[in-house]
């Protein structure tokens, strides 16, 4: 029997594989970033969000639905934990059981105070380079979302609205 040869990690994001189960983190742009557990008016939207689009997910057998936390590997400089992430069922080889290796097909953020700054720029950007088709950012302050396109490889803005996501990909909207 051979022994498996233990050496310190050589990159972020072997550092970040290497964090326990659990742990709020992030690999943004090769920095790693930790944030506290969400507020409860940001869990209210993941809940009523979630629970919506996964009943329709399951009954038009569109995918997978994920709730986060669930690692999303980019690439090697990032590795995010987005609230929401759904996977169609074209695109189901890249989700392994220790997370999902590629672009989701659609991506939705919950904004928090301490995120918000990223999740509107280099997280967006990150998405948009990994060709994630739809991106959707949701302000529980102003209970607004904005929800982003991915056009010829560019993310433009398709709607914004209050209390409500109207997916693009998914055809429908849900309220929360």
């Amino acid at each position: 029997m051979q022994e498996a040869v233990l050496h310190p990690p050589r990159t972020l994001l072997e550092v970040f594989k290497m964090l326990p189960e659990g742990t709020r983190a992030e690999l943004i742009d090769n920095s790693l970033y930790m944030s506290p557990a969400p507020t409860i008016s940001h869990q209210d939207i993941v809940s009523i969000l979630l629970s919506s689009l996964l009943i329709h997910i399951k009954k038009k057998k569109l995918g997978k639905l994920y709730p986060g936390p669930v690692d999303v590997y980019l690439n090697k400089s990032n590795a995010f934990q987005p609230d929401i992430v759904y996977v169609s069922s074209e695109n189901l080889s890249i989700i392994k059981d220790d997370g999902i290796y590629g672009a989701p097909d659609l991506v939705v953020e919950i904004l928090s105070p301490g995120t918000k700054k990223l999740d509107l720029t280099k997280k967006k950007d990150a998405y948009e380079k990994a060709g994630v088709k739809e991106y959707w950012v949701v302000d529980p302050e102003t209970s607004e979302a904005i929800g982003f396109q991915l056009v010829k490889g560019k993310y433009q803005e398709f709607k914004r609205q209050q209390n409500k996501v109207s997916s693009l990909l998914l055809r429908r909207s849900f309220k929360f």
